[in-house]
């Protein structure tokens, strides 16, 4: 397995609209920088969020989850509550090779901050908006800039296409489109 470069994403972008939209160079001036770099992608997140609440003593249950545990915001500026998370979605719409796995992690601009972003693995087939994990690991408000970096996306390729690719199995978040919930 290797970790491919900044050309073979370009390429791929480009080609077969691997990311979309794309940007072909680190945009990083007084914003949290984005676009490709060396072995990644840096993709940004959008500016709807659905940020996490006690309002109603709801339990967060993944087999049964409910509406009335968050409040949607659409805005350029997404303030997070201590010790609590927001979910969004990437700007960028992704299809993933069938031989490539992509793995994400957070911008250190972030996580310098408290502030840690979650993604699954973005597994060989699948595509859609990525939806992602804001927790805020502090005692403070935090705030996540709409339309700047989140996250920054390695991808591997296999040796070989698996036997099972995840748009194969028809998996639940195929096409995702904007922040979505649990799915079982």
């Amino acid at each position: 397995m290797s970790v491919l470069s900044d050309r073979w994403i370009k390429k791929m972008a480009i080609e077969k609209e691997m990311i979309k939209p794309f940007v072909s160079e680190q945009k990083q001036d007084k914003v949290i920088s984005y676009g490709l770099s060396s072995f990644g992608y840096d993709a940004r997140v959008s500016n709807e969020f659905k940020i996490f609440t006690d309002v109603d003593s709801a339990i967060v249950d993944p087999k049964n989850f409910k509406s009335n545990s968050f409040v949607s915001r659409k805005v350029d500026e997404c303030i997070i509550p201590p010790n609590s998370f927001v979910l969004a979605s990437t700007v960028e719409y992704f299809k993933i090779p069938k031989d490539v796995l992509v793995i994400c992690l957070g911008k250190s601009t972030y996580a310098r901050c408290g502030i840690i972003v979650n993604v699954t693995p973005l597994e060989p087939g699948w595509e859609g908006h990525v939806t992602l994990e804001f927790s805020n690991t502090t005692p403070l408000p935090a705030k996540i800039y709409a339309n700047e970096g989140a996250a920054q996306f390695i991808f591997l390729k296999g040796n070989e296409e698996p036997s099972i690719t995840y748009d194969k199995r028809n998996g639940r978040y195929m096409k995702q489109s904007g922040v979505t919930l649990p799915k079982v």
